[in-house]
């Protein structure tokens, strides 16, 4: 074993990816107060609002950092379906982006609510909204991955779904907050090391 350095300034994760390769048996959807709503051709500024609220505790930046031709371009691609949760207020609270670029295939690009809505049993209700929009005509495999900076009980949640782990990766990234993209205190239970120069 060996402890191997992470670069200064720069955050390290494991990476896990699940697939599915089989259509899960259909299940009642849980009840809940919020609907998904496709959202058509976000633009990039409501699109990045969106991610920023659902993914700033976990360090989500990489759709911060792109300039709009590029998000534009994977956001408004027909085979990218893009998501909101919405509460009865017709607030944004969630999002889930599916990516059917790959032949035969479904990649849940994104899947996130809230953090305030964390253990109200929503997920459950997003995931089977999520499974019934991705199981479409042809698709025979789903994908999405985790990593060990997302919710401690992603990787369960995801297991007890009907996702099977199929490998492990490790990425490393300059952290968002030190670049300013996110502020200090995103991702409370992450220590930010600041820059000791």
């Amino acid at each position: 074993m060996a402890l191997i350095p992470v670069p200064e300034g720069d955050l390290a994760t494991i990476v896990t990816t699940l697939e599915m390769t089989r259509r899960p048996p259909l299940r009642p959807t849980p009840p809940s107060r919020l609907r998904l709503v496709r959202w058509m051709e976000p633009t990039p500024p409501k699109y990045r609002e969106l991610f920023r609220r659902v993914g700033q505790r976990w360090l989500w930046y990489s759709r911060l950092v792109m300039d709009d031709a590029a998000l534009t371009a994977i956001i408004h691609d027909p085979r990218v379906q893009v998501f909101a949760a919405i509460d009865a207020a017709g607030i944004e609270v969630g999002m889930v982006e599916l990516d059917f670029r790959h032949e035969g295939a479904c990649d849940i690009a994104y899947f996130a609510l809230v953090p305030e809505l964390a253990g109200q049993g929503l997920g459950r209700w997003l995931m089977a909204e999520t499974m019934a929009r991705a199981w479409v005509r042809g698709v025979t495999r789903v994908a999405l991955n985790t990593c060990t900076l997302d919710h401690p009980s992603a990787l369960n949640f995801y297991r007890a779904q009907g996702f099977v782990a199929i490998r492990r990766t490790i990425e490393t990234f300059p952290d968002p907050r030190g670049l300013g993209l996110l502020p200090e205190d995103a991702a409370p239970q992450l220590p930010f090391l600041a820059s000791r120069i």
